[in-house]
């Protein structure tokens, strides 16, 4: 008689199903810490409170970090590289170097209303992660360098343009978080449209580049 054995019983199954309860228990770490970090930037907070809120055993943190501050770390690291995905995949059938720099600019601001936590975690600390070499900055930067390269914009010191783009964005962020019953959109095209003049767009164009219909982003 056959008898079929399930991959599950076998020492390979067993390590496929501890790998996983591993991945799970390090991605409710993270995604504790960054609700603690989308909460006012609350970083000053004990490691059983992280896994209480994680629902994690107390003893399970040190299998995946060694301190809270390599924790929150990863937890930004994390919401920087989806956020550059979730811009990435909506942008991707953009051909123009500039809207694809405005609609970035655009669809990051109005993450307030598509990905609050996000847009949360990027106000906190988003300014203290601008030079990170993955996730959001280096996309940034990268659009940056690609509308230069194609003559589309007129930038000195690449970093430079970066901490215009970054300091703008984190900055009106600020001030629809202070005043919520400011017209965010209409905001958030001025934005887009100044940023785009500053790198040499002609005034008319920028308009009509900083108006367009935006893409979806989930």
């Amino acid at each position: 008689m056959l008898v079929r054995v399930s991959t599950a019983d076998t020492p390979a199954g067993a390590q496929n199903r501890a790998g996983r309860r591993k991945a799970r228990t390090r991605a409710a770490l993270i995604g504790a810490a960054q609700r603690f970090l989308a909460d006012g930037g609350r970083t000053e907070v004990s490691i059983q409170e992280i896994t209480d809120a994680a629902d994690v055993g107390f003893g399970s943190f040190y299998n995946h970090f060694d301190s809270k501050a390599a924790l929150f770390d990863a937890a930004i690291t994390d919401a920087l590289a989806v956020h550059a995905q979730l811009i990435q995949r909506a942008t991707a059938h953009l051909t123009d170097p500039a809207e694809v720099f405005a609609a970035s600019v655009r669809l990051t601001v109005r993450l307030r209303q598509t990905h609050p936590q996000m847009a949360r975690i990027l106000l906190h600390t988003g300014l203290s992660h601008l030079t990170d070499a993955e996730g959001m900055p280096a996309s940034a930067l990268r659009d940056l360098r690609v509308a230069a390269e194609a003559e589309r914009f007129e930038i000195g010191d690449p970093y430079v343009a970066l901490a215009c783009v970054g300091g703008s964005v984190l900055g009106l962020l600020r001030i629809l978080q202070a005043r919520p019953g400011m017209d965010a959109e209409a905001a958030n095209d001025q934005l887009a449209e100044s940023l785009l003049r500053m790198f040499g767009v002609p005034a008319d164009e920028a308009g009509r580049i900083a108006r367009r219909p935006l893409p979806a982003i989930g």
